[in-house]
């Protein structure tokens, strides 16, 4: 079971994730936040696994809170979940340490699979949000031409650019889930990248994508 944390100043759209979040098995809400101090003192009492944190809310923002737990806790995952995706925002948002930054406007059946990848260790970043990704995170990175790159390789990258998750990557590409893994972590070596963030900046800078 998930136990996820729903940060958000919007008391009806704290409900309505809680609502949706009641229809997967997987999946408990824990507790409910209106900024980024209660979030803090929420994970203090229930340990969530995800919280969910918008990063624009009044007294103690989403830069806050998500400071705040990962410093104190980090093996807890932070979720972004804003309708912001400037450069600004974005920059915030990985410099305090999240572990994803997606959308409102996304669906919730890929709400869902946000908080299910990200609690399985895997970075989530939606598409839309790697132009600001790209303007922010400067630090250096191997160029495309030093490495003999397949047209495999270059398939992964732009279905992770995509926001695709390895299951979703499993059925575009028509491969087992377990290869995917596999064929991603020997990627991540062949470039000595860390994560699925740093190859999809990877990606985004060498214009592979």
């Amino acid at each position: 079971m998930i136990k996820v944390l729903i940060a958000d100043d919007i008391q009806i759209l704290r409900q309505g994730l809680e609502a949706v979040f009641s229809l997967d098995s997987e999946i408990k809400v824990v507790g409910q936040a209106s900024n980024g101090k209660e979030a803090f003192e929420i994970c203090i009492k229930h340990s969530p696994d995800v919280v969910l944190m918008d990063m624009r809310m009044p007294d103690y923002d989403g830069e806050y809170g998500t400071r705040q737990i990962k410093a104190h806790f980090p093996s807890i995952k932070v979720l972004v979940l804003t309708t912001f995706d400037d450069s600004e925002t974005v920059r915030k948002a990985v410099a305090c340490g999240a572990d994803g930054y997606i959308l409102k406007e996304m669906e919730n059946e890929k709400i869902i699979s946000a908080v299910k990848t990200v609690h399985s260790g895997i970075n989530v970043f939606g598409a839309s949000v790697f132009s600001s990704i790209k303007q922010t995170m400067n630090a250096p990175s191997p160029s495309a031409a030093s490495f003999e790159l397949t047209e495999r390789d270059k398939e992964l990258m732009t279905l992770i650019c995509d926001g695709c998750d390895n299951k979703e990557i499993a059925a575009r590409l028509f491969l087992a889930e377990g290869t995917v893994r596999n064929n991603i972590s020997r990627l991540l070596e062949k470039l000595g990248l860390k994560d699925r963030t740093q190859l999809a900046v990877f990606a985004v800078k060498n214009n592979l994508v």
